[in-house]
Order: structure tokens, then C-alpha cells, then sequence
């Protein structure tokens, strides 16, 4: 699902080794690098979609997943996305949308980025007929995007998946 403006989307893993504890295990973060033209979409803009597709409540999970794999986080490449990610949160969680519940999505810094595995690319268009886990989990997800922010979906993608 792409919205106007985003060049590429590739799933990618994060491997952080654990700065408290050498000793523990390195935290792994499944990640969705967004590539996009800041003069058809922008930051603030796709930061608008990240809240309000997801939960960014949970701690450690997103919906039937569950682990630090799956906490809600932003992971910056410069203090410009930076700025705007802390921006971003601190508008969203005053909005009222959330009530009463915090956020807890993790504002860090890019590191040690590479490709996952290859099964996790384009993993709905390759699995959605075939996982229960996309109609019950990734669905939901997009109806709610084209709910909110068909105006931004490029034309391609707007058709009921």
C-alpha cells in the first residue's frame, strides 16, 4: 500500500547489541524504511499515517504479534526526522485521539540497518490469500489508511484489497 509520493517501501531489520548488558542478547527491531519525494509527500504528512494505523500504545506488540521485535519505535536518520518524529508524537498525543492511554513509540536513532529476510518483502501482495494472519491482521490495517487518508494513496492501490 503506497501512499502518493513514497518511492519505495523495503522491510528491514535493525540489530542493536544491548548497551546495558554486553552479555544480554542484541535487540532486533523489524523495521519499514519509507524512501519518499518531500515534494509530493511529507514527513509531518507520513508521521500522520504512522499514528493512526497502528496502536502506539502497545508496548511490545502490535496486534496478535507480540515481543520487542514488534514495539511501536521511529528510527531517524538525521535530527531534521528527529525533530519532526518528537514533534509528531507530542501533537498526536494531545490530540485527545488516545484518551487517556500514553505512547510509548521509541524516537531512536538508525543503526545497523539491513535487508530482511527475503520472505518479508512484499509480504501481504505474496501471502494475502494464502496467511490467515493477512485478512485478519494486515486488511484491517488498510482499510483503515484508505479510510483516513484516501486522498493520499496513490490511485493504484484503491481498489478493496
Amino acid at each position: 500500500m503506497d501512499a502518493s509520493g513514497v518511492l519505495k517501501l523495503s522491510s528491514n531489520v535493525s540489530k542493536v547489541s544491548n548497551r546495558l548488558s554486553p552479555d544480554m542478547p542484541t535487540a532486533r527491531h523489524r523495521i519499514l524504511q519509507v524512501k519518499f519525494d518531500p515534494e509530493i509527500i511529507s514527513l509531518a504528512k507520513l508521521l500522520d499515517i504512522f499514528w493512526a494505523v497502528h496502536d502506539p500504545t502497545s508496548l511490545n506488540r502490535q496486534g496478535n504479534d507480540v515481543g520487542t521485535d514488534y514495539r511501536s519505535a521511529i528510527f531517524y536518520e538525521n535530527d531534521e526526522q528527529r525533530v519532526a518524529a518528537e514533534k509528531s508524537k507530542d501533537q498526536f498525543q494531545s490530540s485527545g485521539a488516545l484518551q487517556d492511554r500514553n505512547i510509548v513509540t521509541e524516537i531512536s536513532p538508525l543503526e545497523n540497518f539491513q535487508p530482511a529476510e527475503s520472505y518479508h518483502q512484499n509480504y501481504y501482495e505474496q501471502n494475502r490469500h494464502s496467511n490467515p494472519y493477512c485478512p485478519l491482521v494486515i486488511t484491517p490495517k488498510i482499510h483503515k489508511l484508505l479510510e483516513k487518508f484516501n486522498s493520499e494513496v496513490k490511485d493504484e492501490y484503491k481498489q478493496e484489497p
